[in-house]
């Protein structure tokens, strides 16, 4: 593993010795725009490992992406080759349609300390819930970013992450319709707590991932990507593009449906992978943060 050939693949071109915001920030934005969150190798019938070797040779020599654990992972592992202070955590996901949080840790994410402050940065969300700033870790404070305003609030040592978006213009099937949000409606994102984990925590995870039904993963085939003004996403058939910040406080938000000839092209398109064995899409069920997503 070579942190040089990692800086290729995410187009990183930037100092590297200068242990600070500005680079962390750099860091994550490049990865987000060049590593896609992304579940595919489930319903193209392979397995995901958990290990950093195989998981870097994926990302950086195979151009995939990967989920939480192979991204953040990733992450992981530069940061702390370039001299970061770095910590894993493990969170919780919000589920939207129960109502509550995961019961035990389903999300990877990484703590930052950089002189007498510290920050959460995680590149392995997805979708518009993606942080693009490392978030410094102070309850309260509202931090505005392109994807829209974030902030935590801490509650006897549990951290809560969440989002409040702009208003949305929608363009589907030839139908267009504004989606207003209330003002300060901020969303839950995941919980989380600062108790330093090991990879090894999220083997049980892994596999769950990638094997029950349940599991929105095994659920849905998601790939999403940011870009330079917003984000992409594949989940099944539905391709979905937003713009963040097109009108004042409104995001534009273009959806299609594709046929099945053109799943794997418009992956390679737009999202620059190409799948070693053939990829079966799916789309199936309520999907957390990724529902409004799947069904624009």
């Amino acid at each position: 593993m070579n942190i040089q050939e990692y800086f290729t693949r995410i187009s990183y071109k930037g100092p590297s010795e200068n242990l600070d915001l500005e680079t962390l920030t750099a860091i994550l934005q490049h990865h987000i725009r060049a590593v896609p969150f992304e579940n595919l190798s489930i319903h193209c019938r392979e397995t995901i490992a958990l290990e950093l070797e195989p998981v870097y040779n994926k990302i950086v020599r195979r151009n995939r992406g990967g989920w939480c654990l192979e991204s953040n992972q990733l992450l992981f592992w530069v940061l702390k080759t370039l001299g970061f202070n770095v910590t894993l955590l493990g969170g919780k996901v919000y589920d939207p349609d129960d109502k509550t949080y995961a019961d035990h840790p389903n999300h990877l994410l990484l703590k930052v300390a950089l002189a007498d402050k510290s920050y959460i940065l995680d590149g392995g969300f997805g979708a518009d819930y993606q942080m693009w700033e490392p978030m410094e870790l102070i309850s309260g404070k509202e931090q505005s970013q392109t994807p829209g305003t974030f902030r935590f609030l801490e509650e006897k040592g549990t951290w809560h992450l969440e989002k409040r978006k702009r208003q949305a213009y929608f363009s589907s099937h030839g139908h267009s319709k504004v989606h207003l949000l209330q003002t300060n409606d901020y969303r839950k994102i995941y919980i989380f707590t600062l108790e330093p984990r090991e990879i090894e925590d999220f083997r049980a995870l892994n596999v769950e991932c990638q094997t029950s039904p349940d599991f929105v993963l095994v659920r849905k085939s998601i790939c999403s990507l940011q870009t330079t003004s917003g984000m992409r996403s594949l989940i099944g058939w539905r391709y979905t593009e937003i713009k963040y910040n097109y009108r004042e406080n409104m995001d534009l938000i273009e959806a299609t449906i594709l046929p099945d000839e053109e799943v794997e092209k418009t992956l390679k398109d737009k999202f620059n992978i190409t799948l070693d064995k053939k990829l079966q899409p799916v789309n199936k069920g309520k999907s957390s943060v990724f529902h409004h997503l799947a069904r624009l």
